[in-house]
């Protein structure tokens, strides 16, 4: 067999490979593509596969403000709870008034102590009081729920003891939609070095709490 000659051999070898350039060169390049039919299907699709990102929703807030603290309780509730105090009570200095304020009352009459705090702390949202409720309930075990109050509501009383005097403390924490309302309310008793029973530090409380949510929603 007669062999050729080196340069045609050289173009029939390369030729293969200059038509598969070719033809890539002519895909890479949209030639194929390029047809009016093929466009309008590639822009459809486009279309199809990049659909409009949905438009974002402000987060709407039942509270935005909290509301004074010390006209939450009525003077006859105050003298009840804190015989003795001054019933417009002391608001405490806080870093954000519009978010954050508290009031507390507080008086010695004869050798019986009371204290009294409210605080009002309005959130972002409900989920994030939620979560912030959760979380300070979680800390202070051993109470109950409160029913009748709020979205939800919590009480908790403990007992202490310091060189044989007894204080015994009542929490109760409760949510209404992105707001929260906490009342503390502790008791001693300086002759007797006793504290007030469970029960009445626990409704005392309770009693605070529900006031204080009155006037939270009455101030809508």
């Amino acid at each position: 067999m007669r062999s050729l000659p080196l340069p045609l051999a050289l173009t029939a070898r390369l030729s293969p490979v200059v038509v598969l350039a070719a033809a890539g060169w002519a895909l890479s390049s949209g030639t194929f593509a390029a047809t009016p039919a093929a466009a309008d299907r590639a822009t459809q699709k486009s279309g199809e596969e990049s659909p409009s990102a949905p438009a974002t929703q402000a987060v709407s807030k039942t509270y935005t403000t909290a509301p004074a603290p010390c006209d939450s309780l009525a003077a006859k509730s105050v003298k009840s709870l804190v015989p003795g105090a001054k019933t417009a009570g002391k608001e405490i200095p806080s870093t954000d008034s519009k978010l954050r304020r508290t009031c507390s009352w507080n008086a010695l009459k004869g050798y019986d102590y009371r204290w009294l705090d409210v605080s009002f702390e309005i959130t972002e949202s409900d989920e994030e009081a939620e979560k912030s409720f959760k979380e300070r309930i979680a800390a202070k075990s051993g109470g109950g729920d409160v029913p009748g109050v709020g979205d939800a509501g919590y009480s908790v009383v403990n007992l202490t003891t310091e060189d044989k005097q007894q204080t015994r403390e009542g929490m109760v924490l409760v949510r209404a939609a992105n707001a929260l309302v906490s009342v503390t309310y502790s008791g001693s008793d300086f002759e007797s070095k006793k504290a007030p029973g469970t029960d009445e530090i626990n409704k005392g409380a309770i009693k605070a709490a529900k006031e204080a949510v009155r006037a939270l929603e009455g101030g809508q």
